[in-house]
């Protein structure tokens, strides 16, 4: 394993700079510096004061970038356990325990739980395991976006998105590597 291979930085806001270990986990990949680096660019205007849900989190990159430039409030979900902890361990680390919440589930079943609307989406599954299709549905449906949610999807490169609802309007788009990804707007 290359030195840093488990490492990510955030980019920006309150923890700029700041490096955190991740474990090892089957489809564990941070979106890479670069690629976050234009998403919260992106996102900039409307980032401060933001209730986040970073499904699939991972190692929480997007997350925690969100909540070192000023969200309000994200929660983390995943379905490994070692990942959930060391999140955990992260806010404990950033004392940023009242402004989180990390949930060890599998991301379909907690969107199948009772809403409580988001208005900054991240959403970054696996790429083989066809989730997107599953969860895409289940946010609109179930009440989990704010009237004017941003939602951020990240994909291979060589698949395409799931059917989307109507009223999901894209903002932006762009191809990093083998990753492509949006930025779209619930309108």
């Amino acid at each position: 394993m290359a030195k840093g291979s488990n490492q990510l930085r955030i980019i920006g806001g309150e923890w700029r700079g700041r490096k955190l270990r991740f474990p090892d986990a089957p489809n564990l990949r941070p979106t890479p510096d670069r690629v976050r680096e234009t998403i919260f660019n992106w996102l900039a205007p409307m980032i401060n004061g933001a209730r986040c849900l970073d499904l699939f989190a991972g190692s929480g990159a997007l997350g925690l970038e969100a909540l070192s430039r000023g969200a309000a409030f994200t929660t983390f979900v995943d379905s490994h356990k070692k990942v959930t902890l060391t999140l955990q361990e992260h806010l404990d680390l950033l004392n940023s325990n009242d402004k989180a919440e990390v949930l060890q589930m599998d991301g379909v079943k907690f969107l199948n739980n009772s809403a409580q609307p988001y208005d900054l989406v991240f959403l970054d599954p696996p790429y083989h395991l066809d989730f997107m299709g599953k969860v895409v549905p289940l946010l609109e449906e179930n009440g989990w976006l704010s009237d004017n949610a941003m939602l951020y999807l990240e994909i291979e490169k060589r698949q395409s998105l799931p059917e989307l609802p109507e009223n999901w309007q894209q903002l932006k788009e762009k191809t990093a590597g083998e990753v492509s990804y949006f930025l779209f707007q619930r309108s």
